[in-house]
């Protein structure tokens, strides 16, 4: 899924940092998905792996991706070796957590 046409027109990231983005939630999900849920039509629940750095590189790359794409909410809940990673949006970005989904469902399967 490497065509970035399912960005959205409101992300404000520069166009040619978006690759880079998307590598870095990538990486992210090949390293530490252990599951991932879609409880309700606009919230994705993804759990990763915790571990050494781990809390940190996610809420950094939460904080950065809320920079540039407001419409997303992210909550995240540490635990002992887990950490739950909820991402909503509201209607009109339904699609683009669809692909953000599918994405890493895609991560996941490629390990």
């Amino acid at each position: 899924m490497s065509d970035l046409a399912w960005v959205p027109q409101s992300c404000t990231l520069p166009t040619e940092e978006r690759p880079l983005r998307v590598a870095e939630w990538d990486a992210l999900f090949s390293e530490g998905l252990i599951s991932l849920s879609r409880p309700q039509p606009l919230r994705l629940r993804l759990d990763l792996a915790g571990g050494p750095g781990v809390e940190e590189r996610v809420r950094d790359l939460v904080e950065r991706e809320n920079g540039c794409c407001s419409f997303f909410t992210f909550t995240t809940t540490p635990g002992e070796d887990l950490i739950a990673l909820d991402i909503s949006v509201d209607p009109a970005h339904e699609a683009v957590l669809d692909a953000l989904a599918a994405r890493t469902a895609a991560s996941r399967e490629s390990r």
